[in-house]
C-alpha cells in the first residue's frame, strides 16, 4: 500500500521528536538560552503527545536522553485519559521498563513534579508503588534522597505509620536509635564525625563542612565508599586517585578527559588513550571492525565549547565517535578529520571556525564506505558550502550511494525544533552520547525520506519488542 502526504509527514514529525529527544535537555547552549530550549522542547512534547501518543510512548524504548524520557513519562501519566486500555497497558510496561534504567534522583523529580501538578489517580500511584518496590534498599534512599522518597510516599500515601523508616522520614525524632545501621548513622552523624564514613560520599559531604574536617582527610577515608564518577570528580582537587577508568562510558569519559589541562593531558596519553579505546571497543560490541573504509568530519570549532552548564559537550560527544569510529572501521581503514586541521585528538580544544565543506571533501577523496559528520551544523567557512558540496556529490559524482553519508548534531536548534542540518539530500540524526552512534546510524535512514510511516512503525515495534524482552 503506498504512503499518503500524511504519512510521510507523521514519520518526519516523530523523527524531528526522536533527535530533539536524544539532544536538548533544557538547558542553554551556544546559541540559545535555558528558557528557549524549554519553550520548544515543551511544544514538540504536546505536539507529538496529541498527534501521535502511540509512538510518543515507544520512543521510551529508544535511546532518547534522561530528561526527555522523564517528561514523556510526566506527560503519559498526567494525561492518562486520552489513552485506550490496551494503550494503557503498553504505556505503563514502558513506562516501569523506562523508569528502571533511570538514575533515582531523576525518578524522584519527575514525582516531584507529578506531585506539584497534583497528578496522584490510580495509574500515578501503581507506578510509584511498583517503582519503589523495586529498589534494592529504601534504607539507602531514605539517606541519600530523603526529600524525594518522603514527598513520593506521602503522596501516593504508600508507607505505613509506626515503621521505622516512617518514622526516619516523617518523625525523625521520636526514635533515640534506629536498628538500621545507615538510618541510625545518619542520626549520629549531627553530633559524630566518626558516623560520617557510614554515610553515602553526597551525605557525608554536608556534615564534614559542618564538622570543620579538612577536605583531604574527608576525601581519603571516604575513598573506599565513593562511586567511580565521584572518585573522577575529586581527583585533581585532593589527591585521590581515579580508579577503573577503562571501566567508564564512553562519552563521559571523553568529557573527564577534556576537562584536564594539555600538560596532564600530555604526561597521562598511554592512560586515558587505552582507557577511550577500552570504552569504543564495548560500545562498538560485535560491530567491531565491520564497517569498512570509514572517513569522519569532526567538529573541534569554537562552538564546540557549548555553554557553561554543558561544558565541551559537542566536543566531548566528537571525541568519543572518533574513537569509536576507529573501532568500527576495518584495520587501518579510518580516516579522521578534524576541523582545526589537528592531527591529535587527546589534545582537542574547542577553538576557531567551522570549514565543514572544505574538510568533507578531504574526506570523500580518502574514497570511504562511510562518511560520518559529526558537528552541530553551523558551516561557516565559507557559509553553506558543505550543503553544496554533499549535493553535488550525492546528485552528481554519486547517485548510486556507494558512499553512505550521515550527519551527527549534538546540539538541539531550539528555532528550528530539530537538530541543524546541512543538506536535504544527507539524514541527519541528534546524538547525546557517542556510545549510541550505531543504532543512530540506523535510524538515520528514516531521515532521508525514502521511508513512510509503515517502516518508521515496523521499526519501533522491534524496538519495543527487545526493550521490553518480548523479542
Amino acid at each position: 500500500m503506498a504512503e499518503t502526504f500524511s504519512d510521510l509527514v507523521a514519520a518526519e514529525d516523530v523523527l524531528l521528536f526522536v533527535n530533539a529527544a536524544v539532544t536538548a535537555s533544557g538547558q542553554r547552549e551556544f546559541r540559545s538560552t535555558a528558557d528557549e530550549q524549554r519553550l520548544s522542547l515543551d511544544f514538540l512534547h504536546a505536539y507529538v503527545r496529541v498527534n501521535y501518543r502511540p509512538l510518543y510512548a515507544a520512543s521510551l524504548a529508544l535511546d532518547i536522553n534522561d530528561h526527555n524520557a522523564a517528561l514523556v513519562v510526566e506527560r503519559l501519566l498526567r494525561h492518562a485519559d486520552e489513552a485506550g486500555p490496551q494503550e494503557k497497558r503498553l504505556e505503563g510496561r514502558l513506562v516501569a521498563a523506562r523508569l528502571a534504567t533511570l538514575p533515582p534522583p531523576r525518578v524522584y523529580r519527575l514525582f516531584d513534579a507529578l506531585r506539584a501538578a497534583r497528578v496522584n489517580n490510580r495509574r500515578t500511584r501503581a507506578v510509584m508503588r511498583d517503582w519503589l518496590a523495586s529498589r534494592p534498599d529504601l534504607a539507602h534512599d531514605a539517606v541519600k534522597y530523603r526529600a524525594g522518597l518522603k514527598h513520593a510516599v506521602r503522596h501516593a500515601h504508600l508507607l505505613p505509620g509506626g515503621t521505622e523508616l516512617g518514622d526516619f522520614l516523617f518523625a525523625p525524632r521520636r526514635r533515640a536509635r534506629y536498628d538500621d545501621p545507615r538510618l541510625d548513622a545518619r542520626r549520629r552523624a549531627r553530633h559524630e564525625q566518626a558516623a560520617l564514613y557510614e554515610l553515602p560520599f553526597t551525605v557525608a559531604e554536608g556534615f564534614a563542612a559542618r564538622h570543620g574536617v579538612p577536605r583531604a582527610v574527608f576525601l581519603e577515608r571516604m575513598a573506599p565508599r565513593m562511586t567511580r564518577l565521584e572518585r573522577l570528580r575529586a581527583q585533581g582537587r585532593a589527591g585521590v586517585p581515579a580508579a577503573g577508568l577503562a571501566a567508564m562510558p564512553l562519552t563521559r569519559l571523553a568529557l573527564y578527559a577534556l576537562s584536564l589541562g594539555f600538560e596532564e593531558r600530555a604526561a597521562r596519553r598511554a592512560e586515558l588513550t587505552g582507557a577511550l579505546r577500552a570504552a569504543a571497543r564495548r560500545a562498538a560490541g560485535p560491530h567491531a571492525g565491520t564497517w569498512g573504509r570509514v572517513a569522519a568530519v569532526l567538529d573541534d570549532s569554537y562552538s564546540s565549547y557549548g555553554s557553561g552548564v554543558k561544558r565541551r559537550r559537542p566536543l566531548a560527544v566528537a571525541l568519543g565517535c572518533h574513537f569509536l569510529l576507529e573501532a568500527l572501521a576495518r584495520p587501518g581503514g579510518y580516516a579522521p578529520l578534524w576541523t582545526s586541521g589537528s592531527t591529535d585528538p587527546l589534545m582537542a580544544r574547542p577553538w576557531g571556525p567551522t570549514p565543514l565543506g572544505a574538510r568533507i571533501l578531504d574526506a570523500l577523496e580518502t574514497g570511504p564506505q562511510r562518511l560520518l559528520i559529526v558537528s552541530d551544523g553551523w558551516d561557516n567557512a565559507p557559509p553553506g558550502l558543505a550543503g553544496e558540496v554533499l549535493r553535488v556529490w550525492r546528485t552528481r559524482l554519486d547517485p548510486e550511494r556507494r558512499t553512505s553519508v550521515v550527519h551527527l548534531n549534538p546540539v538541539y536548534d531550539a528555532d528550528g525544533f530539530d537538530v541543524r542540518r546541512l543538506a536535504p539530500c544527507v539524514p541527519t540524526a541528534g546524538v547525546r552520547d557517542a556510545e549510541d552512534l550505531p543504532s543512530l546510524v540506523e535510524i538515520a535512514q528514516f531521515a532521508e525520506g525514502r521511508t513512510g510511516l509503515a517502516e518508521l512503525r515496523a521499526y519501533l515495534d522491534r524496538r519495543v519488542a527487545l526493550f521490553l524482552g518480548d523479542a
